[in-house]
């Protein structure tokens, strides 16, 4: 059986690190959380990570194409089920009903099935209606760009302080290691604003205006780019803005479809945005500087992953609805592997994170959400030095 390795691409212009990655050693410094690991000892946990992945891959079949068929399918009846009652949501009820409904189809939609769909968990089945190539979903980010800072940049430089640009998304001030100005004064509310517009704040990022500005980026990707979100957008607006409200002006519900809409998408922004916060902000996953990364194995990759992701605590429910990014640590190690079974392998990943003295940071819903925001709200304010303190040495060239 065919399998994909871990992602792998080629670096941006500015980039000091090399295409894919070293063959042995390790790099200039390690995270402070594995500083404690030999070369040999990264080695052997990188042995481990493979033999689980390549287990998974190897047992991939029709049980995990029949879970991904049937949440489809379960979300395209909660989608029609949601719009319907808004069609007649001059009732009470309907309005609430169908916005709640609407909402959840949409989260799930965009978790569970987009973004993993989007990742490629599902290219093996050979389906082109579930392609990583062909699906497009309910979220403004067209899937091209979204795919490449996600997919390509975000996890290959996964918390990389000017590499990973997830970092606080262009917005937010979200570690030490970014420099403090006077904007991060603004952090919260900020963050407060990209909560409810999240698939807009995503939208806007995925143009990449700062390597426009830096000149990484041609103004004919920019434009080209520009365009695809106009249209998206467009298709977006048409569909939850025009035609469900324009239904509802049969039975004198056109307006409360129209808010019942702009509700349910609200659910799925709040939602998503908490969802990803929580599994690369709250305290304990860490951030990483660009000299971590020089000369960095596979194996030293999944430390970096394991590292600076975290998980959600919860039931199955939970799980389906994040995504199964509430598995954020094992999603980071394997994005591509069918998301059904990061729950599956979870325990083998902590106990390989025990056995190798690394931390594996999970909590429930409610406390990791508190230390997302507290760092936002840390990360306002520049950062406290003692006279004793030293700055930082500058990591050697090259």
């Amino acid at each position: 059986m065919t399998t994909i390795a871990p992602p792998v691409v080629q670096p941006l212009p500015s980039t000091t690190r090399q295409p894919g990655f070293a063959a042995l050693g390790g790099p200039r410094r390690r995270p402070s959380a594995a500083a404690h690991l030999s070369d040999a000892d990264v080695a052997e946990l990188g042995k481990e990570l493979d033999a689980i992945r390549e287990e998974v891959l190897a047992s991939r079949g029709a049980a995990d194409a029949a879970y991904i068929r049937s949440v489809i399918k379960v979300q395209r009846i909660m989608e029609l089920l949601g719009r319907g009652l808004l069609v007649v949501s001059v009732n009470p009820v309907a309005f609430v009903a169908g916005s709640g409904i609407l909402g959840a189809a949409k989260i799930l939609e965009n978790m569970e099935i987009g973004h993993n769909v989007l990742h490629g968990q599902w290219d093996w089945m050979r389906d082109p209606d579930i392609h990583s190539t062909t699906w497009e979903w309910d979220f403004v980010a067209p899937a091209k760009g979204w795919k490449h800072t996600h997919n390509d940049l975000h996890h290959t430089w996964t918390n990389v302080i000017g590499r990973d640009s997830d970092v606080g998304y262009d917005l937010l001030r979200m570690s030490e290691d970014q420099p403090w100005t006077k904007k991060a004064l603004f952090n919260v509310p900020l963050n407060m604003i990209l909560s409810p517009f999240f698939e807009w704040g995503i939208d806007f990022y995925d143009l990449e205006v700062d390597r426009l500005k830096a000149g990484e980026k041609s103004r004919e990707d920019y434009d080209a780019d520009m365009r695809d979100l106009k249209i998206k957008a467009f298709k977006q607006a048409l569909k939850d803005y025009a035609a469900t409200p324009l239904m509802g002006v049969f039975t004198g519900s056109a307006l409360p479809a129209l808010a019942g809409t702009f509700v349910a998408n609200t659910i799925r922004n709040v939602w998503a945005h908490a969802v990803i916060f929580c599994g690369h902000f709250p305290e304990g996953a860490d951030t990483f500087t660009e000299d971590m990364v020089r000369r960095e194995t596979r194996s030293d990759w999944y430390i970096r992953q394991m590292l600076g992701s975290a998980n959600i605590s919860g039931g199955p429910l939970m799980h389906i609805m994040t995504g199964n990014l509430s598995h954020q640590i094992e999603h980071h190690l394997f994005p591509d592997i069918p998301s059904r079974r990061y729950g599956q392998i979870a325990p083998r990943v902590r106990d390989i994170c025990r056995r190798y003295q690394l931390p594996y940071t999970t909590g429930p819903l409610y406390r990791q959400v508190a230390l997302s925001w507290k760092r936002v709200f840390q990360m306002s304010f520049p950062p406290k030095r003692t006279s004793q303190q030293e700055p930082a040495p500058k990591a050697p060239a090259g």
